[in-house]
């Protein structure tokens, strides 16, 4: 799944090829993945916008048009590719922007989970999706007494993959921001101290800082764009590896909130 890093590396591959260029009309071939508003009236509402920018929140692509944003979830597999207007539609192209130049924005989603809506830009940051969210990792609100006023009575590892908490982190990142901080991943999130909290933040940053530079991770059947592909996997530490970098003992996994969870039982002792 992409997390905030491929989001990031898809939002500035998209840029360069869609700034600036006006929406004439949208096909949708397949309903479910517009959200909101209904079919038709989003078909409608999206004519003639041009796209100014495109911006992100958490896991969410915000493109800014004139009188709107349209947020874009990839969840699974969703990727974007530019194609010639005249281009026959290939398989699993489920939503078309057409543009004024003849030329499309296609999203290419094999498994059908992405989400699209249409909201009005002054109210997009107070209503949902976004208004769920919690702190960007950059923010500086997000410090120690933040994380313990939100955090719950549950494996910290599920803890960083809530959304409404800390947004962008996913389940490979959870596993090497935990490792970095020496923290093992079934810990009770509200027995940590302060130490661990600021751990937490600071190896965060650091974490996604690098696989944004790195253009995110490639694993499996995902790429961030069309010919992207994240470079981040070969620095990964502890998630998919056998053997821990530092004390090489065997790395363990196991099942946390139902999650495939990688870490060294002698670097992050409960």
């Amino acid at each position: 799944m992409p997390e905030l890093p491929e989001v990031e590396t898809v939002k500035k591959a998209l840029i360069k090829e869609v700034k600036n260029k006006k929406i004439l009309s949208a096909s949708i071939y397949w309903d479910n993945i517009i959200a909101y508003p209904e079919l038709e009236k989003f078909k409608k509402q999206i004519q003639n916008q041009i796209i100014h920018d495109i911006k992100r929140r958490g896991k969410w692509l915000m493109f800014e048009l004139d009188d709107y944003y349209l947020l874009s979830h990839l969840r699974m597999e969703g990727k974007y590719l530019i194609r010639k207007t005249s281009d026959p539609k290939e398989k699993h192209q489920h939503v078309i922007f057409h543009f004024e130049d003849k030329t499309d924005l296609r999203y290419h989603d094999t498994r059908k989970f992405g989400k699209m809506y249409l909201v009005k830009k002054e109210q997009a940051l107070n209503q949902k999706p976004l208004s769920d969210l919690g702190l960007e990792p950059w923010d500086k609100n997000l410090t120690p007494k933040y994380l313990k006023q939100k955090l719950h009575k549950k494996p910290i590892k599920t803890e960083l993959l809530d959304q409404t908490i800390i947004v962008g982190i996913g389940n490979i990142y959870a596993d090497e921001i935990l490792f970095l901080s020496k923290i093992n991943p079934k810990t009770n999130a509200q027995n940590l101290n302060d130490k661990d909290y600021q751990n937490i933040i600071k190896y965060t940053k650091i974490v996604l800082e690098k696989a944004i530079e790195k253009g995110g991770t490639t694993i499996k059947s995902y790429e961030s764009s069309e010919g992207v592909h994240g470079g981040f996997q070969i620095d990964l530490l502890v998630h998919t590896k056998k053997e821990c970098p530092i004390c090489h003992s065997k790395i363990t996994k196991i099942n946390v909130g139902g999650r495939g969870t990688y870490y060294c039982e002698k670097c992050q002792k409960e």
